[in-house]
Formats: C-alpha cells, structure tokens, sequence
C-alpha cells in the first residue's frame, strides 16, 4: 500500500509547541469498555462533538483509540478496530484543524488512520506487537510515541516486577529506540512514554513520577498518561474513575515539574489549566 503524507503542518506545530510550553493530548476513547469512558463516544456525532469540544478547551491533539487497553483487556479484531475509528478520524479531520494522533498496536489500523490524516501512531506496545509497525511509521514520515510495557494488557497487572523501575525502563527504551531508527523512524520524531499503569504497581508508579527527569537524559519528548487511573483511586482511599480528578491534576503538576514535555488526559479544560500554571512556575519563556 502506498503511503501518503502525514499532515506535516500538524508535526511542526506540536514540535513549536513542546518548545513553548507541555502540550495536552485529549483522549477520546471510541470503545464500549474503556475503564473510565468506555461507551462515551461510540457514535461518530458523539465523537466529534467531544473532540471539538476538547479542541476549544485547549486540547493540542486528539488521541483516537478503538481499543481498550485496560488491565485484563482482550484484543479487538483488527477489522472491528477500523470499524469504530476510521469513521471518527475522517468525521474530525473535517470539523476541527487539530493533529490527531491513533491510539493502536495495529500497523493495519495505524496505516489506514495515516491515510486518513492522523499525524502520529501512540503504540502501547512500544512497537513490539506487530513486527511491522515501525516499518509503517517510518514509510509515513510520523510521529509516533513509544510507551514502555511489562507483558500485554491481560497480563501486565498479575505481578509486575523490576530491579530497578527506572532503570530498567530505560534499558527498553534503549532496545526499541535502536529498532526504531533502524526502520527509518527519525529520532526527532518520537516521543518516549514510560507506561505508568502498564504492568506497574502502585509503588512503580509513584517511584516514576518522582524520578522522572531521569528519562529527560534520552533528550526526547516525555507524554504521561495518568488520568484517572487505579493508582490515584487506591493511594486515595479507593476513589473510583469518577472521583479521581483532584488526584490526577496532582500527578499532572508532579509530571510536568520533574520534566514531562506532554500529557495525556480526559479532562482537557482542567487540565489545561493546571499545565498552564506549572509552566508559569517552572518553564523559562523561549
């Protein structure tokens, strides 16, 4: 399948972007089971209004998954994948000017959203779950973002273990960078996300955040996704999904204040704000 351009306009405005300030990535989950919104944004009218609406409130990109990749989840059918984003990406490439990035392990489902004007693949799988997505990033000339994973979404709770979190999360970035940029994929086009929640106890999540900066020596883009997820829940007492806003803004501020160069969230507009603040506080003005 020949490949087209990604839209590079959008590439360039995230890449001014990160130099400016952290960048909001807004979550539309296009799934029946998502842990926190999993039925929301099924239907396209639905999922174009949400991300218009993200849009307004501040959001940079969209990230557009059909997947859910909860704790304990089970793989979609590729062709079932498709079904639920294709007609999302199409309905918001037309309504709103906003990069939209795919949220998927499926080089089938990241070269069709390519197509379709998605400007970056967010892989979970660190490019690890088809052996040909870092070809299909690099014919495309995306972005993508390699998260770091310990086993697959079904497994990755069970007993995750590590000598070193940190370290040992830089060892796989180590080892997937390598396979990336032996695909072809530039190395200014990736952005490292180290996976919190993705085979990692409370504890590992927590250790992340506080040492984060340790992975701003990879001299890469560093995207946390912490919204709303089982950690804050359990650190507060067992909040559910519902209440667990006031917490994600902390990990929010924690994040971008120990290096953190984008966040992933469902709550754009408050998000934004807590990001727009921190950055007053700790970003020098280029």
């Amino acid at each position: 399948m020949e490949a087209r351009a990604v839209p590079l306009t959008h590439i360039l405005r995230l890449q001014q972007t990160l130099r400016q300030r952290t960048l909001v990535m807004g979550i539309l989950n296009v799934t029946p089971d998502s842990f926190y919104d999993g039925g929301r944004y099924a239907d396209t009218s639905a999922a174009v209004q949400r991300a218009v609406q993200m849009v307004e409130e501040g959001a940079d990109i969209i990230d557009i998954g059909g997947e859910s990749t909860r704790p304990g989840s089970a793989p979609v059918p590729e062709e079932e994948e498709l079904r639920r984003v294709m007609p999302i990406i199409e309905a918001v490439r037309a309504r709103v000017d906003v990069p939209i990035s795919i949220d998927t392990t499926k080089s089938g489902v990241a070269e069709r959203a390519l197509q379709a004007g998605a400007c970056m693949v967010n892989d979970i799988s660190g490019l690890g779950f088809d052996v040909r997505m870092a070809e299909v990033v690099a014919r495309h000339d995306a972005l993508c973002c390699i998260m770091h994973i310990q086993g697959t979404p079904q497994t990755m709770q069970r007993d995750p273990q590590y000598t070193d979190v940190i370290r040992d999360i830089s060892a796989y970035f180590e080892q997937r960078l390598a396979l990336a940029q032996q695909a072809g994929i530039p190395r200014e086009h990736i952005w490292l996300d180290p996976g919190i929640g993705f085979g990692k106890t409370v504890q590992h999540n927590l250790e992340i955040l506080s040492r984060l900066r340790e992975f701003t020596a990879f001299g890469l883009p560093l995207l946390i996704g912490t919204s709303r997820k089982s950690f804050i829940g359990k650190v507060l007492g067992d909040l559910p999904p519902e209440e667990r806003l006031e917490g994600t803004a902390a990990t929010v501020a924690v994040a971008i204040v120990n290096g953190a160069s984008a966040v992933r969230v469902h709550d754009v507009r408050e998000m934004v704000r807590v990001a727009r603040m921190v950055d007053a506080i700790v970003r020098t003005p280029v």
